[in-house]
């Protein structure tokens, strides 16, 4: 029987580039295979500005699909990189990849990972590091929108708010570098503490929580290139004292810019959440959100829909205030689920004004209750995924 990395290779062969027509083993855009021996898979995607970027989910489609493969993780690069891993090279039939061979890991953070097996090469140049892995922070959840004005943020922090009172160790961090929201949304506002060079997550509503807006003052403007972004990011991941974590939710800006690149840079996220309200110019934003995830090898784990009706409060009938059905078009153009749909309430913005998020506030509300269902279905696609 053929080896698993033989398997892998022998799959990836068939998988053409769209714009050069060569399959992507051949043109050795696939670099650095590695499996573990209970299936999971890990290796890099050269992917130029010009090429489809449905290719990333070409190959790991293609990989999923083999028997023994349990979880697939796709590093995209950009070829124009001057230091490159290792190209991939078709093992010989003769002389199958041994199933425990270790990778070379250079860090503490990299030890941690399971052992793994890699291709056959004759000299192994210096490698480009991989985005670091945080295991203290357990699953790692991007919320993103295509544009503002929807409330990502707003869902963000009542997300998770019903994941604590699920039981779940809970983190959030405030990667919104130039409108840091969470302070103001969460009734926290302080200067955190910095104990044996960590610096101390502040807490509220049961959750973990860092921001800019607790360094600078309000008034102060961010006006910093994505270098300096990328800095931000990768201290509030590193440097501060999370202790362990079940999920660490993630408020990214609008868009698609320098935080949404510097995350996913930065450490492995485990799935995003986009936010869209039901009208099309929401929708036609959130959609280059799931592209832009789906370019970076980043799995969706579905749409929210937010300020999906308003209830009448005289007789009770759902007003469509935006529209209806953008959330659901969004999914289904995107094959991805509806995974909540949350109704206009007032209350939701008082709460964010006044730092009472309605799940705390209004635990027996619509809105409430709709969020919590959210939360559920996070926690089941990320264990759908993970397990």
């Amino acid at each position: 029987m053929s080896s698993l990395m033989e398997r892998i290779t022998d799959a990836l062969s068939a998988i053409r580039n769209p714009r050069t027509g060569a399959d992507v083993m051949a043109a050795e855009q696939v670099r650095d295979i590695a499996t573990t021996v209970d299936g999971k898979v890990r290796f890099t995607l050269l992917l130029a500005p010009e090429d489809d970027a449905t290719l990333v989910r070409d190959v790991r489609q293609a990989v999923e699909q083999i028997d023994g493969v349990r979880d697939v993780r796709v590093d995209v690069r950009d070829p124009s990189q001057k230091s490159e891993p290792t190209p991939a090279r078709r093992a010989p039939a003769s002389a199958p990849a041994p199933e425990s061979q270790p990778m070379h890991q250079p860090t503490a953070a990299k030890r941690a990972l399971p052992v793994m097996e890699a291709a056959p090469a004759p000299k192994a140049p210096p490698r480009v590091p991989d985005p670091v892995q945080y295991p203290n922070l357990g699953r790692i959840i991007a919320v993103s929108s295509g544009k503002g004005g929807v409330g990502k943020s707003t869902v963000a922090v009542n997300l998770a708010i019903a994941l604590a009172k699920a039981g779940k160790r809970v983190g959030i961090m405030d990667a919104d570098i130039y409108g840091p929201n969470l302070p103001l949304m969460l009734g926290v506002d302080a200067a955190p503490a910095v104990r044996d060079e960590k610096i101390i997550p502040l807490e509220a509503f049961g959750i973990k929580v860092i921001s800019l807006g607790f360094l600078i003052e309000k008034e102060q403007p961010a006006i910093w290139r994505g270098p300096i972004v990328m800095k931000i990011i990768t201290q509030f991941l590193r440097d501060v004292n999370w202790g362990q974590l079940d999920y660490f939710l993630v408020d990214m800006p609008p868009g698609t810019g320098d935080a949404q690149l510097s995350l996913v840079q930065a450490t492995q996220v485990h799935g995003a959440v986009i936010v869209t309200t039901p009208q099309q110019v929401s929708v036609g934003d959130a959609l280059r959100g799931v592209k832009m995830f789906e370019r970076t090898a980043v799995p969706v784990l579905g749409v929210v829909e937010n300020m999906s009706w308003f209830e009448n409060p005289e007789t009770g009938k759902p007003i469509a205030m935006f529209g209806s059905g953008g959330g659901e078009r969004l999914a289904k153009e995107c094959g991805l689920p509806l995974i909540g749909q949350i109704p206009l309430d007032p209350r939701i913005q008082e709460g964010g004004d006044t730092g009472r998020p309605i799940v705390d506030a209004e635990p027996d509300s619509k809105a409430s209750k709709a969020i919590h269902q959210l939360a559920e279905r996070v926690m089941q696609r990320l264990d759908e995924r993970y397990r």
